[in-house]
């Protein structure tokens, strides 16, 4: 069984540390096996403003986007995304980033003859959730250029235990 922190401490009324409560977690008969961080996977992410969606010219279902990274210039990126437009606000994994629901690491690539440097992602792609009907739509004002598993609040201890048969 898989749990974070935050979710624990809202039944638990404490202030102990992760370790004092894995160890608690221990002594009461709960076989801690694993103490993980999402944020670790989704660290090189970024949130990312869509800043111009044209149609892509060699492709009826692809666009070429315009993304304010926060870091200066635009990257041009090309989307498949159904919901990809101008003003969108998402997460955006650069050339080098791996992405954990397609088990691959992105690279500067060409797309029907029009490079794309990084890619917008979907939840699926980022292991949040099953949703892959377009990429991630966050709220206007996120802010652009912020780590997005900090902003989304996904930097915690996830906890996993083993769950043992009951002995005679």
């Amino acid at each position: 069984m898989k749990f974070t922190l935050s979710w624990l401490k809202d039944y638990l009324d404490t202030d102990a540390s992760l370790e004092d409560i894995l160890d608690r977690l221990n002594m009461i008969g709960l076989e801690v096996e694993e103490v993980t961080n999402r944020a670790d996977r989704l660290k090189p992410f970024k949130i990312a403003k869509v800043l111009e969606a044209e149609q892509h010219p060699n492709a009826d279902r692809l666009r070429v986007l315009k993304v304010d990274t926060g870091d200066g210039e635009p990257v041009q990126v090309v989307c498949g995304a159904p919901n990809a437009r101008a003003g969108l606000v998402g997460v955006l994994g650069k050339p080098g980033d791996y992405v954990p629901g397609l088990d691959v690491t992105l690279s500067v690539g060409k797309i029907r003859d029009v490079e794309s440097f990084g890619m917008m992602c979907s939840e699926r792609e980022l292991e949040l959730s099953d949703e892959h009907d377009g990429i991630i739509d966050l709220p206007d004002d996120a802010p652009v250029g912020v780590n997005y598993a900090e902003w989304a609040g996904l930097d915690e201890p996830v906890i996993e235990i083993g769950l043992t048969p009951n002995r005679p």
